[in-house]
């Protein structure tokens, strides 16, 4: 696959017929609305084989193969030069397609209301084949140990049908908020513990879910240990049912890190016990704070670093959002709201208001401002396929097992398209 940022005045005839493919398969890849209006900025993911690399200032053939984990012999071979010929600024280099490496990828869906609504159902469907796990949000535990279950409607039909092994989504949420009174209760009332196990186990067994998922957040710092014994007790008993336990971790920087997101969650902890982990390295951008990426590039990095030194790689899952924000300026702390919108809803924002998308290469996120009917300014960041692949990269650099996506229902054909081109999808 290529990455293609449209330049001032290109058409996308011009980039079909420039890649050696056609007009209607940039389309469909791209799931372009209007063709016609190709936004400055934008990111088109080409459907082809391999992939040309611009040559920059200070390249060499070994450190592009480096790059691309591509014997730097074989891109000479391929491109028909001479292994020691110096490389002109600008020349397009072929890079054939790499070798893919095994990933596991999860989704979480979130239906709202009784029902899962016919759009959502079918937006699983289309996610689905790129899948691991689906993971169903949430099942809400309760102060007796009962369970309070979300609609299914066709999920798990969708997800034996492409192999999906779906994950039980445990949550200490009341409505829609976590609850470090409902959390104490679980954590340190046995009777109740042993109800709510219970409750897992038969609910799971009854509807075909593989992996039990524990999330459970704003804990109170001085219930760290007791979820840890909870945690152990849950995977004697979930492991002799056949079933996996995977838990939720808040992104975290050291082990002292203070804050009442953090502070439960012990990285070490988790890692001996789970047999994998979900790090939520997202919402550094969220609605209630300030303009920034959602998952900035540096404290992703910074986070899953710190992680590698309590938990195996192989048990790692990055999370990543599949979605941005939209805020109104001024951001005014305690007031100011953003509206969340998908990658495709911000290109078509973008060309609405006439604007040209950028890209931060520092925090490799896309971004643009515009001003709208009512004269007020706005500033948009958000996920593209220059975005995503750099987290694709990430993940390969660190050896980490997979992805966990939040959440379905977004539209980001992108993502889609370059995971399969980037992963071999491990399957249930």
């Amino acid at each position: 696959m290529q990455i293609h940022v449209v330049q001032p005045n290109e058409t996308i005839q011009q980039i079909a017929y420039a890649y050696g493919t056609t007009v209607e398969d940039l389309v469909t890849a791209n799931e372009l609305e209007n063709q016609k209006n190709l936004v400055i900025g934008q990111a088109l993911v080409i459907p082809i084989l391999g992939c040309f690399y611009t040559v920059r200032a200070g390249d060499s053939l070994w450190l592009i193969g480096q790059k691309f984990r591509i014997p730097y012999q074989k891109i000479a071979q391929i491109n028909r030069i001479p292994i020691n010929q110096p490389l002109q600024i600008g020349m397009n280099l072929y890079i054939p397609s790499r070798k893919k490496r095994l990933g596991v990828f999860n989704a979480y869906v979130q239906p709202t209301g009784d029902t899962v609504s016919e759009s959502l159902e079918n937006d699983v469907r289309k996610a689905a084949p790129y899948l691991t796990y689906l993971a169903p949000a949430s099942f809400k535990a309760k102060r007796d140990g009962s369970l309070s279950m979300p609609p299914l409607g066709a999920i798990p039909a969708i997800a034996k049908a492409n192999q999906n092994i779906l994950m039980m989504v445990i949550t200490n949420q009341e409505g829609d908020q976590f609850s470090d009174e409902l959390g104490r209760i679980i954590l340190n009332d046995t009777e109740v513990q042993n109800r709510l196990i219970e409750n897992i186990i038969s609910t799971a067994k009854k509807n075909g879910f593989g992996d039990i998922h524990i999330d459970f957040e704003f804990l109170r710092p001085a219930d760290r240990e007791a979820y840890g014994e909870f945690l152990r007790k849950l995977k004697q008993i979930v492991s002799k049912e056949g079933l996996t336990l995977s838990t939720a971790l808040a992104p975290k920087t050291s082990a002292t890190q203070k804050g009442q997101w953090y502070e439960a969650h012990d990285y070490r902890m988790h890692g001996e016990i789970a047999d994998f982990v979900v790090i939520m390295t997202y919402e550094w951008g969220y609605t209630g704070g300030p303009p920034m990426p959602v998952s900035p590039i540096g404290p992703v990095r910074e986070v899953l670093e710190y992680a590698l030194t309590e938990i195996p790689s192989e048990k790692i899952l990055m999370g990543q959002n599949l979605y941005g924000y939209d805020w109104t300026l001024p951001f005014v702390k305690g007031e100011s709201r953003a509206k969340s919108i998908s990658p495709q809803q911000a290109i078509l924002l973008a060309e609405k208001y006439g604007v040209d998308i950028q890209y931060d290469e520092k925090e490799q996120a896309p971004f643009f401002d515009y001003v709208d009917e009512e004269n007020k300014e706005h500033k948009v960041w958000f996920e593209d396929a220059r975005s995503i692949q750099a987290k694709f990269n990430l993940l390969k650099e660190l050896n980490l097992r997979g992805m966990s996506y939040w959440k379905l229902g977004i539209s980001f054909p992108q993502n889609w398209l370059l995971l399969q081109d980037n992963f071999e999808i491990v399957k249930g």
